[in-house]
């Protein structure tokens, strides 16, 4: 047996549905640990809330040592999963986990393979990533896209491919997180596809263009911002996918290509994108800016000026992408100032390595004709969530700066 991921804690130090929720998860991790059957333990009985459940510890991860996957006990795994900052907010239960503690620990080292990590030499901040962040996420998505297919057969239509909506800031470990959730989907046999707002850049000319229309607006000098973006190809492929859905079918989507013309970017050959075979279930539609609604033209100009015609631009976005969205996740950073050092640390590993990466000042300039975008649209997106989402339809992930979940 391997070494256990629980340790003791104060429980007069967490909020009193802190404690019932960890008195809960104790009584499971017990019966797990004895042997326990779901129908006992769904009973309800006295033994069952009885005071060995009441004293139970405060979990923590046991820090500094590897943790072997295989040997962690079913007990131990399911107290440290259920503890997970995420679980209540994704709406999944201690009870949920024990039944399908066998689908998360194969999921696990479906994870761990995709990722490239040790099975046998997990550490603590290895395990969380797994069974506090990818994973719960995951689950949520799944349980989204069954309740999209109930409902669409309830309506007696078919349904459609399910579009969730990732708004991430830069820099924040988005491209893995989608990379895992479209593993886990290709694992339990719904197909994904994934796309950014990234692939619907303008051409090299058509951001030139822009540009010269704008020759006093450094925001929209370069493709970043609202207004950047070729908004109909994106409405296209979008609705495209959506349908994609009935054997034998397959569309190009675009993809666009950030190194060509000395880093300003083009979009790739149209034959050089990539091909997506029906039937798909499930659409990743990731960006920094998803989500993003335009304010009142004097709130953006008491963030930047220049901000003024970018809001003018947001304006179309909701009708021609964010009403497609079905689910939203969106991932919430305390301060976008965050992005600069992620994207430093970044740059500072491609140079190490011998690759061209952008100087320290770059990396600055660079950032900068984000963070007044962040500054005005990320407030109202975290206090609100995006236009038009819904509780059950949203899961909000706060992390730290080093991308670990808060909850």
């Amino acid at each position: 047996m391997g070494p256990s991921i629980l340790s003791g804690g104060s429980a007069s130090a967490c909020s009193f549905a802190e404690q019932k929720w960890n008195r809960r998860v104790a009584c499971i991790a017990q019966h797990v640990a004895g042997g326990g059957r779901f129908a006992e333990r769904a009973s309800g009985s006295r033994q069952h809330r009885g005071t060995a459940c009441r004293a139970a510890p405060a979990a923590a991860p046991l820090a500094g040592l590897p943790i072997s996957l295989e040997d962690c006990s079913d007990a131990d795994l399911c107290a440290y999963i259920c503890r997970g900052p995420l679980m209540r907010k994704s709406g999944i239960k201690p009870e949920d986990v024990l039944r399908d503690l066998d689908t998360w620990k194969d999921l696990g080292r479906k994870l761990v393979e995709q990722i490239g990590l040790n099975v046998r030499e997990l550490t603590e901040p290895d395990m969380a990533r797994l069974f506090h962040y990818y994973l719960p996420a995951f689950m949520w998505c799944w349980r989204q896209l069954r309740e999209h297919k109930t409902e669409h057969v309830k309506k007696g239509m078919t349904p459609s491919a399910l579009l969730i909506g990732m708004s991430a800031p830069q820099g924040c470990g988005k491209s893995t997180l989608v990379e895992s959730l479209e593993t886990l989907f290709e694992y339990v046999g719904s197909r994904a596809a994934v796309i950014s707002v990234d692939d619907f850049y303008l051409t090299y000319e058509g951001q030139n263009r822009l540009a010269d229309e704008h020759p006093e607006n450094r925001l929209l000098e370069l493709r970043g911002n609202a207004g950047s973006h070729d908004l109909q190809l994106g409405t296209k492929t979008i609705t495209a996918l959506k349908q994609l859905t009935r054997p034998g079918f397959s569309l190009r989507i675009p993809r666009y290509n950030k190194s060509a013309y000395g880093g300003r970017g083009d979009r790739k050959d149209p034959a050089k994108w990539p091909e997506i075979q029906s039937p798909i279930e499930v659409i990743l539609f990731e960006g920094w800016m998803l989500g993003f609604e335009p304010l009142p033209t004097e709130k953006v100009m008491e963030v930047d000026p220049q901000l003024g015609k970018v809001n003018e631009y947001l304006k179309d976005y909701h009708e021609a992408w964010h009403k497609h969205i079905d689910s939203w996740m969106v991932i919430e950073v305390q301060d976008p100032n965050w992005v600069f050092n992620w994207r430093l640390e970044a740059e500072v590993m491609m140079r190490a390595s011998g690759k061209d990466g952008m100087t320290d000042e770059q990396v600055e300039d660079f950032v900068s004709r984000y963070i007044p975008a962040y500054k005005a649209y990320l407030p109202p997106l975290y206090s609100k969530g995006p236009r038009g989402s819904t509780p059950l339809q949203l899961l909000r992930i706060a992390i730290d700066q080093n991308r670990n979940p808060l909850g």
